[in-house]
């Protein structure tokens, strides 16, 4: 089987890309999801892993996250092969502020608008553009609303806050939590995506939507968080506690994990205390434990 990531080069991407031995799309590998030219090429492959995406929520950057998000993403969707396999990174925020209605969220949380930025709209317009093609064009679909993932830093890329507070503890940097610090996010390893993506390519689910995130074994508090990340570490954090950033919305955020596990038997199994280990290997290269 032929894989492509598009965004492989990202964040994320890098590590998804080694995992499958995947070719990349993105622009570090010269290619452009707004070139037509370039995303025929998505046709050669049989599973497409669609990580690109214009992540910005300030007002201003609006135009070009729906023109990265939506119509690159239909570019990629309109050469995707019968047959193949389209996997699309979505977001949990898509639910907003509808989230804290939960313990576990689950995939019926409204999606109706309530203030998300031009981000969280893009991706979930996408996923109905992933739906339409997917059936028009008889190829499999999977779309996985991620929630907190980190992943090993890698050269030239920006991490998530997870990866962020290991880096300033690393540096002897302060940290700026939101508010009190006492919002939750369930973490999942990258390791663990991308064994969500071979679970689905080896499922015989034709369109499956999934929240995909660590679940309650792996959810903490951000402030629990940097007590785990000073332990892996061994250095002590320092927080900035006179300049909080903002609340963030939702204040917990916990993916229900059932429907994923039922479809397309996964879990995660990265234990968290040893996936955070990762975040300070420095870009080397690391091992975790079977």
């Amino acid at each position: 089987m032929k894989f492509l990531v598009t965004g492989g080069s990202g964040y994320l991407g890098n590590h998804i890309l080694r995992h499958f031995d995947a070719d990349d799309f993105s622009r570090r590998s010269n290619r452009d999801l707004l070139n037509l030219y370039d995303t025929k090429a998505v046709g050669e492959y049989d599973v497409v892993i669609h990580l690109a995406a214009h992540l910005d929520k300030a007002p201003e950057a609006a135009d070009e996250v729906f023109l990265t998000n939506v119509d690159g993403t239909v570019n990629v969707l309109k050469s995707v092969k019968e047959g193949a396999v389209f996997i699309f990174a979505s977001t949990k925020d898509v639910y907003g502020r509808f989230a804290d209605n939960f313990r576990l969220v689950p995939e019926s949380c409204s999606t109706q608008y309530a203030g998300q930025t031009a981000l969280e709209w893009s991706k979930l317009v996408a996923e109905r553009y992933v739906e339409f093609y997917a059936n028009q064009r008889n190829f499999r679909s999977c779309i996985f609303r991620l929630s907190t993932v980190y992943a090993p830093p890698s050269e030239g890329n920006t991490p998530g806050f997870p990866g962020h507070y290991a880096e300033s503890i690393d540096k002897g940097e302060s940290i700026r939590l939101p508010g009190s610090g006492s919002a939750v996010r369930d973490l999942l390893h990258v390791d663990d995506l991308s064994s969500a993506c071979n679970a689905f390519i080896d499922s015989v689910v034709r369109h499956g939507l999934y929240n995909l995130g660590g679940g309650p074994e792996n959810a903490l508090s951000l402030r629990e968080l940097v007590s785990e990340l000073e332990k892996a570490s061994g250095y002590q954090a320092s927080l900035n506690e006179d300049d909080p950033l903002p609340e963030p919305v939702p204040a917990r955020y916990v993916s229900d994990l059932s429907l994923v596990e039922q479809e397309i038997d996964w879990s995660p199994s990265v234990d968290l205390k040893e996936g955070l280990r990762t975040l300070f290997s420095r870009g080397i290269e690391y091992s975790l434990p079977e």
